[in-house]
């Protein structure tokens, strides 16, 4: 028995030691500023900026190749890969855009149709899959829609099968586009892939003005931006002495007024003998005698907001 339960562990050892710790995949995105998902080539030679057709969950799919063939560890990926199908053809390019004008004439329909039920949604996109069977309805509503009935009217127009999905401000901000306070288009509908976390604590440390207005993108969430130079303020933020930090400096003692993280900078106020003194000096130049307790910034934050419940009916 114990030998046949040594065999067995020799085998599994041998099984996973002849599995593949690297894999060829090719990058493809299916609009602009979307998330890039990973296929498996078998064996073709895709260019960056060429067409693929792929196979994806929701069927067969058009989309632009944006990393050529590479190879990548295995541990990076979610396998088993769905395969790219083919590069695109010059028919395949005149479908996709067929396609992409039914959408528009779709979307003016799902519209008609919302209005016709009275239904609480605000339309966003329309999207055919390349092989024309699934149409998606991307809408935002301020809660669950019944759009049951509706369901069955554009399944009588459209004859294929409809999906009908829920998103946030978020991804309707992504999906229209726009131009931002900055005066450039938004970031999450350029190269932004994924929407990342943004706290009021980054721009708190960051000095920025607290202000909801000032420092809210046009989806009225925080900025994503906030996110950018975060990392470097919250490092030199740790090695920055904070204010109210009792310190000595080469003109005597004093208290941290301001700082200046990203200058490696603080100013001071000295207790000198002709009257109270404001200098800036260099972090490195002064010693910390005192520092006060740190604030509690999470517990300071305002409670997330739940994110929509993504309704889907197939």
């Amino acid at each position: 028995m114990e030998d046949k339960i040594l065999m067995e562990a020799e085998e599994i050892k041998e099984e996973a030691a002849q599995e593949p710790t690297e894999v060829e995949v090719i990058g493809v995105r299916f609009r602009e500023g979307g998330k890039v998902y990973w296929f498996d080539p078998e064996g073709v030679e895709y260019q960056s900026g060429t067409c693929a057709i792929v196979d994806t969950a929701r069927g067969v799919e058009f989309g632009y190749v944006v990393n050529a063939n590479t190879v990548v560890p295995v541990r990076d990926l979610v396998l088993p890969l769905r395969r790219a199908i083919r590069v695109a053809t010059p028919d395949d390019v005149l479908r996709h855009n067929e396609n992409v004008a039914r959408e528009k004439e779709a979307l003016e329909i799902c519209a008609e149709k919302i209005r016709k039920h009275n239904l609480g949604m605000k339309l966003i996109d329309a999207e055919y899959t390349f092989d024309n069977s699934k149409l998606l309805f991307y809408f935002t509503a301020d809660g669950r829609v019944d759009f049951r009935a509706l369901l069955k009217d554009l399944a009588s127009v459209f004859h294929t099968r409809i999906d009908l999905r829920q998103i946030g401000i978020r991804d309707e901000a992504k999906m229209l586009g726009g131009i931002g306070v900055c005066g450039r288009p938004f970031c999450c509908s350029t190269f932004l892939s994924d929407f990342v976390q943004v706290s009021i604590k980054m721009a708190k440390e960051q000095n920025l003005s607290l202000n909801s207005s000032k420092i809210s993108g046009a989806c009225g969430r925080l900025m994503c931006c906030l996110r950018y130079e975060y990392d470097t303020y919250a490092e030199e933020i740790k090695r920055t002495p904070p204010v109210g930090a009792k310190i000595e400096t080469a003109d005597g003692p004093g208290t941290i007024i301001e700082t200046y993280p990203l200058t490696a900078s603080v100013k001071a106020i000295i207790n000198d003998k002709n009257g109270p003194l404001t200098k800036v000096y260099s972090r490195d130049e002064v010693k910390v005698l005192y520092a006060p307790p740190e604030d509690d910034d999470e517990a300071n934050e305002p409670k997330k907001r739940k994110k929509p419940v993504e309704q889907t009916q197939k």
